[in-house]
């Protein structure tokens, strides 16, 4: 059927009594129809059936004839939300403007329905106007992520205005607590004191999303460690206690002992408590941290200990952190070879060295799926130089990249030997390795002439990482 006897067939639906077949026919000429046709649309919105005014403002957008602009205004005002909702859209894709339409779109943000006033925020955006300010600031609170998103925007846009800003300051007080939230994470610091009052009041409210975002406005204010530190005590919701010791925490206030040991025990803000008794640092805070290590039930919170017990730098922990990389638990081993590694920043003894640099060695070999930990690990101890030269070999790609990783300039040869490892970690390595050397010294060590065909057939390389790197080498060269 041609695009005539189309239009001829969308014409006599439109006078049909079924109103699906009235509706059909409005889409119809709205896809394929001429100006013309245009008023068969304008009097389709004024179909007592919603199904056929709602097809009606389709068309009328699809169809984009001028002077129909007001038509769609009175269906964005229509008793229906499918209504609505479509001449909302076609409003906006026609980008209609003018005081009626922001007006239209500004009523529409009250809309009952979620989808028309997600589409009078599209509209108010496109018109660069905010709306109703107070409505705008409310809907701040709106569950769908899309609408507070928008609104977002928009006052975020305006805080330069006075009266937007004493909006968001009331609402930051008054508001519902989800607008209250984001009112309060929007608001400058300087605007705190203003808000004082408030912030005390939310820290006792029912809602633990309000508790939490107070906390967090409060964390950075000076003397109010002692609110901070009753509102914990108090406290029973883990992601609001989270919040209040991560303040306490930055402060190291030692009056936060006793509650940061009370939440010792929980999965998730045992973590944050093993870090806030570390700021604080007493020999008791320290005692709960190693009771922490061997005693807590949750893999994570003694992972976070044994790795905050090598930050602390206390030498004595060296053992027991050596115990921790042999733990059946991956977690563990890992949070205590970052202990190591950062206790090997301190100033051990040098048989406590040795100590730790063959059991890392050992577990390089042994455990090839945490070797990029362990690699870490030995970067703060210099000694286990001699034992990784002897694993540029080994079977293991991944011990052999971790070794060459490792190595100093001197070891340029072994650098030369893996630019064509079978791994690429090893080859990426040694390529990282030589772009060392060439940067330090200026030119290739006698006898790497053919790492130059080495390295051309590395710039076609699989890895792009590996490709990058020998092309920097290349280029080095070059200059």
């Amino acid at each position: 059927m041609g695009t005539e006897h189309q239009i001829t067939f969308f014409l006599r639906e439109s006078a049909e009594p079924d109103p699906e077949r009235r509706a059909a026919a409005a889409k119809g000429l709205g896809r394929i129809g001429r100006a013309e046709h245009a008023q068969v649309l304008v009097d389709a919105a004024r179909d007592p059936e919603p199904v056929v005014r709602a097809a009606a403002a389709l068309g009328l957008g699809r169809l984009g004839v001028p002077g129909t602009g007001d038509v769609l205004i009175g269906l964005m005002a229509d008793a229906d939300p499918r209504v609505r909702r479509r001449a909302s859209v076609a409003a906006d894709r026609l980008a209609l403007t003018g005081p009626a339409v922001t007006e239209a779109f500004g009523r529409l943000l009250s809309d009952e329905d979620r989808h028309v006033r997600l589409n009078a925020l599209a509209g108010l955006i496109r018109l660069d106007a905010p709306g109703d300010l107070r409505v705008l600031v409310r809907l701040l609170g709106d569950p769908e992520p899309a609408i507070w998103g928008h609104a977002l925007k928009l006052v975020s846009a305006r805080m330069g205005e006075e009266a937007v800003v004493a909006e968001v300051l009331r609402t930051a007080r008054q508001g519902s607590v989800a607008a209250r939230v984001k009112a309060l994470e929007m608001l400058p610091a300087r605007y705190t004191p203003r808000l004082r009052d408030s912030l005390l009041s939310g820290l006792r409210g029912q809602a633990p999303e309000l508790r939490a975002a107070v906390a967090r406005r409060l964390a950075d204010e000076p003397g109010t460690a002692g609110v901070l530190l009753a509102a914990l005590e108090h406290e029973r919701d883990p992601d609001v206690a989270r919040t209040l010791l991560h303040a306490l925490a930055r402060s190291g206030d030692r009056r936060a002992l006793t509650m940061a040991v009370r939440w010792l025990g929980h999965p998730t803000v045992g973590p944050l408590a093993v870090r806030a008794l570390a700021r604080i640092g007493t020999p008791s805070a320290v005692r709960h941290i190693k009771s922490a290590v061997t005693r807590s039930p949750h893999p994570y919170v003694r992972a976070v200990a044994a790795s905050v017990l090598g930050e602390l730098g206390d030498q004595r922990t060296a053992g027991l952190l050596l115990l921790l990389i042999r733990d059946p638990d991956e977690r563990i081993r890992i949070g205590a070879l970052d202990g190591l590694r950062l206790l090997g920043d301190q100033r051990l003894p040098r048989s406590k060295r040795r100590a730790v640099v063959e059991e890392l060695v050992d577990l390089l070999v042994a455990d090839p799926g945490l070797a990029w930990h362990t690699r870490n690990a030995l970067t703060g101890y210099p000694e286990a130089l001699p034992r990784l030269r002897g694993l540029a070999d080994h079977p293991s790609g991944e011990v052999r990249a971790a070794a060459l990783s490792l190595l100093h300039e001197a070891d340029v040869d072994r650098f030369l030997a893996h630019l064509d490892d079978p791994d690429e970690p090893a080859r990426y390595h040694a390529t990282l390795g030589l772009g060392r050397y060439v940067r330090e010294h200026g030119a290739l060590p006698p006898g790497g002439d053919r790492a130059i065909e080495l390295l051309t057939a590395l710039t076609a390389d699989d890895s792009r990482r590996t490709r990058q790197s020998a092309a920097e080498v290349l280029d080095a060269l070059r200059r």
